[in-house]
């Protein structure tokens, strides 16, 4: 039975630790061992909780303040069940956990901390945040843009990026399904299985969409995109849309030109789909809008959309990219206030 009971605690979220009344660490669980940086299950409590102090564990000057240390040497004086809330440093982080310790019997007290596998999934879904918003794009670009992102959980769906090809500015936006973790992984092959290096938005949609058929992922997964090239010779936009809100150009003379696409998702719906480019002419001082849908379909209170009037609206008021991102960023918090879905746009100045 004792191996069985070890194999249990090396399988609960919670945070183990068994220590005796000398504060030699007889085991941690695997919990514990991944939440500290422990290396092995017995020794020191500084192996334990990874203490880089080079002098011998208890006898520095710092081991009065290892709130563990204390902890352990209270309930080995007291011998009953206590609780406290510790702090722990892991770098630069400063980390609260609730550890309870309860005597075992013949010496042995045994520690546990509760929360901290939450803890644990709070400093990863910070360190994926921290990541995807690397992933935005850089401000830098032959053709001026703006663009705002609004994740509407810690990890967000929407994939915005623009870069140079062949001289050459493109502008990709990504909305993925789901919400949260998924979506972030599936924005995260989206970003990866982007041919960067393809000048045509058709071409680049059709072989993401080869290698999302790849993923064998079911119907509810898929992934809307639209793509342009803003072309300088000829002034021209060659975009395609893959089941997503196609993109709206200002234009100086004529006032807003809705562009209309018809083509599915990047799904398991029509893996073979060819898709195909267009193009439309822009003059110097145009502006460029991509959206996704988080923007037009956003709800009030009274549950009314935000609208893609609305957004027009804001466009047609606007002088340039920067004005137009930051007058519907307000927009949209007055109209909503909180979010439901990830908020994303990208609007250049041509």
């Amino acid at each position: 039975m004792g191996n069985l009971y070890k194999e249990i605690l090396e399988n609960i979220p919670t945070a183990a630790i068994v220590v005796n009344d000398k504060l030699r660490v007889r085991y941690c669980n695997r919990a514990f061992r991944a939440y500290f940086g422990a290396v092995k299950e017995r020794g020191t409590l500084a192996d334990a909780i990874s203490c880089t102090e080079e002098i011998r564990c208890g006898e520095g000057v710092k081991c009065a303040y290892c709130s563990l240390r204390e902890f352990f040497l209270d309930a080995v004086k007291g011998g009953k069940v206590s609780f406290r809330k510790l702090v722990f440093r892991k770098g630069k982080e400063a980390l609260t956990l609730r550890v309870k310790i309860r005597p075992m019997g013949d010496g042995l007290f045994l520690g546990l901390a509760d929360n901290a596998y939450e803890t644990e999934i709070a400093r990863e879904m910070s360190s994926a945040q921290d990541i995807q918003q690397r992933l935005l794009p850089a401000a830098k670009s032959d053709a001026p843009y703006s663009f705002m992102y609004i994740p509407c959980r810690e990890i967000g769906g929407d994939l915005p990026d623009v870069y140079e090809a062949s001289g050459d500015t493109m502008g990709v936006l990504a909305d993925v399904s789901g919400k949260g973790i998924s979506a972030g992984m599936l924005s995260a092959f989206v970003r990866a299985g982007w041919d960067r290096g393809e000048v045509s938005p058709a071409r680049a949609l059709f072989g993401l969409n080869a290698k999302f058929q790849e993923l064998n992922l079911d119907e509810r997964s898929y992934v809307t995109a639209v793509a342009v090239r803003i072309a300088r010779e000829g002034k021209k936009l060659i975009y395609c849309a893959a089941g997503h809100n196609a993109p709206m150009l200002l234009k100086r003379e004529q006032g807003i030109d809705e562009i209309v696409m018809s083509a599915p998702p990047v799904s398991t719906w029509m893996p073979g789909f060819r898709y195909e480019d267009a193009e439309i002419p822009y003059e110097k001082g145009d502006i460029l809008v991509l959206l996704t849908d988080g923007v037009t379909e956003s709800r009030n209170a009274r549950g009314e959309q935000f609208s893609l009037e609305r957004a027009e609206e804001i466009l047609r008021r606007s002088g340039n990219a920067q004005r137009f991102i930051e007058r519907l960023k307000a927009a949209l918090k007055e109209f909503c206030g909180t979010f439901n879905d990830d908020i994303t746009a990208i609007a250049f100045d041509l």
